[in-house]
């Protein structure tokens, strides 16, 4: 599939292989090789318990279509919003600029609503996860306002869009990332 049409269709391939792929997979993979065999066995154990709590119920066929389904649901839910809030940004290299003006050119936030505040798990506050990474995520609406205080003094802006337009913005970053390709492609 060209990468011009990525916008397209990386809904359907990308996020669904995200989580049972790399996450699941990989990380049992690793453990493996690296012989952590404690961690290993504690993460089989979860599939053990899952397929012996659901096989009686819906069959293994219907046990691994609802893990499966889950794990698509779960996968779409991550990468929207880690993507929203960091892929659209501007930030190509490094400027030499302080700390605190890199953070928050490196991500945005999603205005606070109780639906994005459900829906992202309060990570809707990125950049006060940027800032303060370390401090439970229900509280990053608290300290909002003190780091938007102290981004008007010091001259920094600080970004913040709706939930639509997050969607708009990382569908739109596939586009130009995949049109950049073609032209890249086309002009070896």
């Amino acid at each position: 599939m060209p990468y011009n049409h990525q916008h397209q269709y990386f809904f359907l391939i990308g996020p669904p292989m995200l989580i049972p792929v790399y996450f699941h997979i990989q990380i049992m993979q690793t453990m493996f090789f690296r012989r952590d065999w404690v961690d290993l066995v504690w993460s089989m154990s979860y599939y053990l318990r899952y397929f012996t709590c659901y096989t009686p119920f819906y069959g293994v066929f219907g046990a691994v279509a609802l893990i499966s389904f889950v794990r698509f649901l779960e996968s779409h839910w991550f990468v929207w919003v880690t993507q929203m809030n960091h892929i659209p940004m501007e930030i190509d290299h490094e400027k030499h600029e302080d700390w605190l003006t890199m953070q928050l050119k490196a991500t945005c936030n999603i205005e606070q609503s109780l639906f994005n505040d459900w829906f992202s798990g309060h990570l809707n506050f990125q950049i006060e996860h940027h800032l303060f990474p370390t401090m439970p995520r229900h509280n990053y609406c608290r300290v909002a306002p003190l780091v938007r205080k102290v981004c008007e003094k010091h001259g920094v802006t600080y970004q913040e869009k709706s939930l639509w337009s997050g969607f708009r913005d990382v569908v739109s970053s596939l586009r130009e990332s995949g049109d950049l390709w073609l032209d890249a492609y086309l002009h070896k």
